[in-house]
């Protein structure tokens, strides 16, 4: 057998670097809007915690690459493509909004606050490393269709469907790099001069904005004006945070705990559809690395955890290999220290980077579909459902609480937890449709010990919050089990049940 030559870096990899850098990008710039709006100084966010996240991704970004490569080897092929890595949306708004803002609430000091992040961040990638010891065997025991269902609908709301909101903001440009995204990366026509599609999209709505005024000059003022020096320093102040987490803010362990755990989940997921698309990587590797990863990055000022990302499809179906990786990892380290990752953010409108993130949010949902047998379809959508709730809840609940409610009371109870929630509905469902019904117990099982604890359909960790959702579940589990040993043998003897039902949705 002929030994391949894993390239560092193809032509392919240029796509995937932009559509990787844009989604890294999207989350940064939302981390330094929201922390300022919050009551941080610049000094702290562009100074300790933009490059504090710089040095995880580019730890993280170089580790991936490595692991592609070894994978390329043991394979003997060249079409490896690296996982994605950078900082989780759900996660991002939870520390935002569930330690950094009440921790500066409460402390009124920007700098105790911003160590108590750390501290968050630090304790977060913890979890997320001793997560790598059930990883695997979570990966083998979960049906693939509830994985990558409950992640589709992070895709589906979070990612495609809230850019493609962002991408309307500026109809004329937004719809025709959208139409550029459709044609260069889903269609995989080239584009003039062979210029990568996203690159292409990205001058051409950016000369558009300005031309058409769609964006005022004064922004490329404002964008160079943050241009600086804001090189990572390594620090210690996470053993204060550490102080007030096990002390006056204890109550915050009960968000991080949880929180936590779904990220080495989602970790989990996001290898699965790699799987599901010919690269099978180790999983327990990858929840390590991620915990790794996050746990260096608080040791630069650091306050986000991060994981292997969403867009690792997109970056499959491009056909990227390594260098994206790379190259990312290099680039977020540069821009974070000069000041560059504002400056970009203030330049470019968002809706000429949003429609690179709705191409990804396709992917990924397509890609759970074509990664299933037909008769899971079903699993996939039900799994999706919990993040629809997430996504009202934490986009309205707040500004709009009772609107919320009058449409149905139900919404943030569902969207509470609903990465643990897509996942046990989609394997009960999967159960179901394999005929599988002391599973579907088993899971209907898992789902009231996660709602007596809190894990779901409760806003904090705590012992019954509401009993109803943890009876529901064992009640559901009991019907199973009746179903199972009372009517199952009956109708499997008659021929009613078949074990690979085919839905027909053309009815």
């Amino acid at each position: 057998m002929t030994k391949i030559i894993y390239p560092w870096f193809k032509r392919e990899d240029i796509d995937g670097f932009f559509a990787l850098f844009q989604n890294n990008l999207a989350n940064f710039v939302l981390i330094a809007v929201t922390m300022i709006a919050i009551g941080y100084p610049g000094s702290i966010v562009y100074g300790r915690v933009i490059p504090g996240a710089a040095i995880s991704v580019l730890v993280g970004n170089l580790y991936y690459a490595r692991m592609a490569g070894r994978l390329a080897i043991k394979e003997n092929r060249t079409d490896v493509t690296a996982l994605s890595y950078g900082i989780s949306t759900p996660v991002m708004f939870i520390y935002l909004f569930g330690v950094l803002k009440p921790a500066l609430d409460l402390t009124g000091d920007p700098e105790i606050a911003w160590k108590i992040g750390m501290a968050a961040c630090l304790l977060g990638g913890a979890v997320e490393a001793l997560g790598s010891i059930i990883g695997k065997w979570v990966r083998d025991n979960l049906p693939r269709a509830s994985m990558l269902g409950a992640l589709a609908g992070v895709a589906f709301t979070f990612i495609g469907g809230e850019l493609f909101f962002r991408t309307f903001e500026m109809p004329v440009i937004g719809m025709i790099v959208l139409a550029i995204i459709l044609i260069g990366l889903i269609a995989k026509k080239a584009m003039p001069f062979r210029i990568p599609a996203s690159l292409f999209a990205i001058i051409i709505g950016t000369v558009l904005a300005y031309t058409l005024r769609q964006s005022d000059v004064s922004q490329i003022a404002a964008g160079l004006d943050t241009v600086g020096f804001y090189p990572p320093l390594p620090t210690l102040g996470f053993i204060e945070g550490i102080q007030y987490l096990t002390g006056p803010l204890l109550s915050l362990l009960a968000i991080l705990l949880p929180i936590s755990i779904y990220n080495f989940i989602e970790t989990m997921n996001n290898v699965e559809a790699m799987a599901s698309a010919g690269d099978n990587y180790n999983v327990q590797e990858a929840q390590l690395a991620d915990g790794v990863g996050t746990m260096i990055g608080s040791l630069f000022g650091g306050v986000f955890p991060t994981t292997v990302y969403i867009a690792s499809i997109g970056s499959k179906w491009m056909g990227a290999g390594r260098g994206y990786s790379v190259v990312n990892g290099i680039m977020f380290m540069l821009a974070s220290t000069f000041g560059i990752v504002a400056a970009v953010s203030k330049i470019i409108p968002v809706p000429v980077i949003a429609p690179i993130l709705v191409f990804v949010g396709i992917s990924m949902i397509s890609q759970a579909f074509g990664s299933v047998k037909q008769k899971h379809y079903p699993a996939i959508v039900l799994a999706m459902f919990p993040y629809f709730g997430n996504y009202i809840m934490t986009r309205f609940g707040k500004a709009a609480g009772d609107v919320v409610n009058n449409i149905s009371t139900g919404i943030v109870p569902l969207g509470q937890g609903a990465m643990f929630s897509g996942l046990i509905w989609g394997a009960i469902l999967v159960y179901i449709l394999d005929n599988d019904y002391k599973k579907a117990a088993i899971a209907s099982g898992a789902g009231a010990l996660l709602a007596a604890t809190g894990f779901m359909h409760a806003p904090k960790l705590s012992f019954l919050y509401d009993y109803q959702y943890a009876l529901g579940y064992l009640v559901m589990g009991a019907m199973f089990i009746i179903f199972n040993y009372a009517f199952k043998d009956k109708l499997e003897r008659e021929g009613k049940l078949e074990e690979d039902v085919v839905l027909d949705f053309q009815d």
